[in-house]
């Protein structure tokens, strides 16, 4: 039997089993290494997944990014990305007055910045560019890394997964 690569970029300490975690940053179980140079051969990746990295490059590098993760997916393949979503962005800023920590980034550290928001129309076109199809909202629910919480499974208010508003843009697309 086959192994698939399953690939967590931007880790950080969030491990999945059964993914190559991969981060800038060294943490116990992750890879370290660039989300936008990946050390894998063309079309050699059965599943990308991404939460709330892309934000993080500036607008014009995003593309570059994402046809290097389109390069390493092998075809029929997925990516699952997970951006802050800036129309919830938004509707939270006009009902509560602040948000910025999801606008422009913990500021922890000179990486801890948001160069780009999206919605789900800027998204799609940006993966519909880079050449990817059958773009769609996936339920985090519904993954085989539900487990990990995430930046995928951002609500607001904090952790109220039942009743809060759904702040993270989960997308899917296939290469």
């Amino acid at each position: 039997m086959e192994n698939k690569i399953k690939l967590n970029l931007g880790s950080g300490e969030n491990i999945i089993d059964g993914f190559e975690n991969i981060d800038i940053f060294p943490h116990e179980g992750v890879t370290v290494g660039k989300a936008e140079k990946l050390d894998y051969p063309d079309e050699s990746v059965d599943l990308i997944y991404s939460s709330h990295l892309l934000e993080h490059y500036p607008r014009n590098v995003a593309p570059d990014v994402l046809s290097e993760w389109y390069r390493v997916l092998k075809v029929g393949a997925f990516l699952r990305i997970a951006v802050p979503d800036f129309a919830k962005i938004v509707e939270v800023y006009q009902d509560e007055g602040t948000i910025m920590n999801m606008l422009h980034g913990g500021q922890r550290d000179q990486n801890d910045f948001h160069n780009q928001s999206y919605d789900e129309d800027s998204l799609s076109k940006i993966l519909t560019d880079t050449g990817f199809i059958n773009i769609y909202r996936y339920d985090w629910r519904n993954t085989e890394h539900a487990n990990i919480d995430d930046y995928s499974q951002a609500y607001m208010p904090h952790m109220d997964k039942e009743n809060g508003l759904l702040m993270s843009l989960n997308m899917e697309a296939m290469k």
